[in-house]
């Protein structure tokens, strides 16, 4: 079974920063994009960051360009994601995956909750 394991989320107040670490196995992480996504409370996943295999071409959605930067070391099969300026719309829970992701509900790990209030 398929075991993407995120760490690094917390409660932060406005203007904060967080770094997002998540840990894929080499099946899921070799060769292939990886991307950042998110659930905020009543609403879907969506994908917010991507970056390809080789770690030297990156996407974002509009509401995080210039405040997110993901990375990967494909050394250490981990995708990162830091966070800065962080605003309560952020607030969410934050999982990794391939870009994009399988079809399969159970391939999803289980996220870290990022919380951002004043």
């Amino acid at each position: 079974q398929v075991q993407l394991v995120e760490s690094g989320g917390g409660s932060v107040q406005p203007g904060g920063s967080l770094t997002l670490s998540c840990v894929a196995p080499p099946n899921v992480f070799n060769r292939n994009v990886m991307g950042w996504y998110r659930q905020a409370p009543g609403k879907e996943r969506l994908w917010i960051a991507r970056v390809n295999s080789d770690g030297d071409l990156t996407m974002y959605q509009d509401s995080v360009k210039g405040r997110f930067t993901i990375s990967r070391d494909n050394v250490k099969n981990t995708v990162t994601l830091q966070m800065n300026s962080l605003k309560p719309e952020d607030t969410a829970v934050y999982y990794c995956n391939k870009s994009p992701p399988p079809p399969d509900s159970r391939s999803w790990g289980q996220g870290t909750q990022v919380t951002v209030s004043s």
